[in-house]
Order: structure tokens, then C-alpha cells, then sequence
């Protein structure tokens, strides 16, 4: 890592140091660094446990346990300046212990967490939340083969350890590394994370070509597992929207909890959302950029007085702090999807409400594009 200095035209490396010289503890600091910001590692996480050990017959347990966006457990062990030669061994354990755990299993295991951190939220809805605000039940959690995952974290990995990566891989086991450096400079301290196996420029085209047996069966569990009820909604829905706009004429039904459209800034949509409980419509706020969406989020939050003007009726902004993308929403309460005598209600909601979006937004929308290509 190198500091520019604008004035000489020139970069200087800053002093790379370990973390036994800046007294940084592995529980104590990196382990509890993850947990507060699991996106860190390059995607969107939910922490369900720290030290975990609900092991039967073994007093073992892992740093950190989580969930990723496709219902896999994530497997976290973290070591500081050196990942130890037993590293792979330990986690692949670990992955094998909570190969069993059971959607009920993981609940609790989460709600402990969440009461172990002075949180009064319930499990399941946090779960829900991140999983885009989906049915529970209908969620699929540790489910399938290879349905867990590991990632190893250390300042330095020994050839013992990324020779048995590499290997593992070829055998589609979900691992991965990433090298993490503390910095130093002027009192001020820095931390690199860069994921080294796989290499990330080239780890989408290896799972392409090392996975795709695997991956069409996949596709075909989940065509099993889709509901068709959700599609035959959003064809009726459609149906009856593009009588009266345009708003959604390019979009297609799909087996999922929502339909989205876009706003004209890469990374906003206009979503509509349906659940057995209420439906929503909602603007989403999703670049690869966190701080982007964040900035893009704050920006809008200026405007609203005016949006909310326009639109006739206050509106829920949600900055979501702990998530990558930002949503401000319009809810509508007591209505079920799945019930044909809702469908009237709620497509006269979500024709009315995108209306009024699109018209709200457009111009705020509009004005956003250069802070998004920024």
C-alpha cells in the first residue's frame, strides 16, 4: 500500500506491521473488526454467532458463524500474523459440525447472539430482513450439498495451507483466503483485506468453468423448490398495470418475491415486493459501492420534504446501516398475495403507488446520476 503525495508527484509505501507489534488481539480486535462490518469480505453477511460451540461431544469452537445471501453457513476462522499450519483441518471441521444444523438450529442459535448482544429483535425477522424481507418458511438455510462455506483470514498463509486450498477447491468445497495487513502512518493505523485464493479476478470464471455441472443442478432445485403462485401474481399484476402505464411493460413475471423496474441511474430500481403478510413498493438504492448508495441515500433524504409532497403521504426511509443497498418504501398492511380476493387491493396499490414514485422521483433521480459516477 502506497500514500500519494500529490505535491512531488511521487508514492511512498507506507510501513507495513504485524499485529503482535501493534498489540491487536485476534479476539479482542480482528475477530470483533468482521463481525462489526462483515462486508469487509467483499459481499453481504449476517453474523449469527461469535465463539461458537454447540457441538456435541467436542469443546471446539469457531470464531464466527454467518449466513450469506444464498442460505449458506459461512464458516470464519480468523489468525493474526500467521494462519498456522492446521488452519484448513480446523475449519474443515468445523463445516462438518454444522453440516446438521437444521433452519430451527440456526434460529436459536442466532436469537442467543442477538440476546448475548443486548438485542431485543427476534431471529426470524432479522433473518427475514435479510433475505429482502422474504418468508421465512419459505427460506431454504444449510440446505443441499456443499451448502457450507469457509473463509479463512490471517496476516500471512503458510504453503501447507493454500497448497490444501488450492486442492479442496478442485472438489468444489467453498473456501476461500484473504490476507489481511495492518499499516501504520503518522499515528494513524490502516487495514488492507484482499481475498488471495481464489484470486478475485479470475474466481467467477473459475467457478464457471469448474462448477457448471453443479450449478445446472442447482437451477433445477431451485425450479423445483419456486412457488408458481408468485409468477401467476405478477402475470395477472402485469396484466392489469400495463392497462393503465407503462411503468413495468418490460418486465416479466417471475417466481420471486418481486418485480423491479429501473429509475434511469444505474444502481436505483423502482421494486414492488409481496409477502403473505403486506406488500411494498420501493425504491432501491444498489451500486457495488456502499458508500455510493449511502451518499446517494443521504441525497435524497434532502429532497424529502418535496417527495413525500408529491407523493401525498409519508414515506419509510431506510438508510440500512447494516446492509449494502438503501430502500425508502411505501407499505401496505393486511393483504395476502396468495389470496385472489387481495388482488384487486393490491394492484390498484401498486399502480397507484409506482405512479406516484416515478413521478416524485424522476427529477431527484435525475440529478443523482453524477454523484453515482463520481
Amino acid at each position: 500500500m502506497y500514500e500519494i503525495n500529490r505535491t512531488q508527484n511521487s508514492i511512498s509505501k507506507l510501513p507495513e506491521k504485524t499485529f503482535s507489534e501493534l498489540n491487536f488481539r485476534e479476539r479482542e480486535h480482528l475477530q470483533e473488526w468482521i463481525a462489526n462490518n462483515p462486508a469487509s469480505l467483499g459481499e453481504e453477511l449476517l453474523i449469527i454467532q461469535k465463539e461458537f460451540s454447540g457441538f456435541e461431544d467436542t469443546r471446539e469452537r469457531l470464531d464466527l458463524l454467518a449466513l450469506d445471501k444464498d442460505g449458506n453457513l459461512v464458516i470464519i476462522e480468523n489468525k493474526l500474523d500467521d494462519s498456522g499450519k492446521d488452519v484448513t483441518w480446523q475449519s474443515i471441521k468445523y463445516a462438518s459440525y454444522c453440516s446438521s444444523l437444521s433452519k430451527q438450529d440456526i434460529i436459536e442459535i442466532y436469537q442467543k447472539y442477538l440476546v448475548k448482544t443486548g438485542s431485543s429483535e427476534n431471529a426470524e425477522e432479522k433473518i427475514s430482513v435479510f433475505f429482502e424481507n422474504a418468508e421465512f418458511e419459505e427460506l431454504f438455510l444449510n440446505q443441499g450439498q456443499n451448502s457450507q462455506r469457509i473463509i479463512l483470514v490471517a496476516a500471512n498463509f503458510r504453503k501447507e495451507v493454500t497448497s490444501s486450498v488450492l486442492w479442496l477447491m478442485n472438489f468444489k468445497i467453498k473456501i476461500q483466503c484473504f490476507k489481511v495487513t495492518p499499516y501504520q502512518l503518522d499515528g494513524k493505523l490502516f487495514l488492507n483485506i484482499v481475498q488471495i485464493l481464489p484470486p478475485k479476478d479470475t474466481e467467477d470464471l473459475a467457478i464457471k468453468f469448474a462448477s457448471k455441472a453443479e450449478e445446472e443442478i442447482k437451477v433445477k432445485e431451485r425450479v423445483k423448490k419456486s412457488n408458481s403462485k408468485k409468477a401467476a401474481f405478477w402475470a395477472q399484476f402485469l396484466s392489469a398495470s400495463n392497462k393503465q402505464n407503462n411503468i413495468f411493460s418490460k418486465t416479466s413475471p417471475r417466481e420471486d418475491y418481486w418485480v423491479s423496474t429501473g429509475m434511469g441511474a444505474s444502481g436505483i430500481s423502482l421494486l414492488l415486493s409481496i409477502n403473505k403478510k403486506q406488500v411494498q413498493c420501493l425504491v432501491e438504492i444498489l451500486t457495488k459501492d456502499k458508500q455510493k448508495n449511502e451518499d446517494a441515500f443521504d441525497y435524497l433524504f434532502t429532497q424529502k420534504e418535496k417527495i413525500e409532497k408529491s407523493i401525498g403521504e409519508k414515506l419509510i426511509w431506510d438508510r440500512m446501516d447494516d446492509n449494502k443497498s438503501c430502500k425508502i418504501r411505501l407499505i401496505l398492511q393486511g393483504v395476502n398475495y396468495l389470496d385472489e380476493k387481495d388482488h384487486t387491493k393490491i394492484n390498484d396499490f401498486f399502480i397507484d403507488a409506482s405512479t406516484r414514485f416515478d413521478k416524485a422521483f424522476r427529477e431527484p433521480v435525475e440529478q443523482l446520476k453524477k454523484l453515482l459516477k463520481g
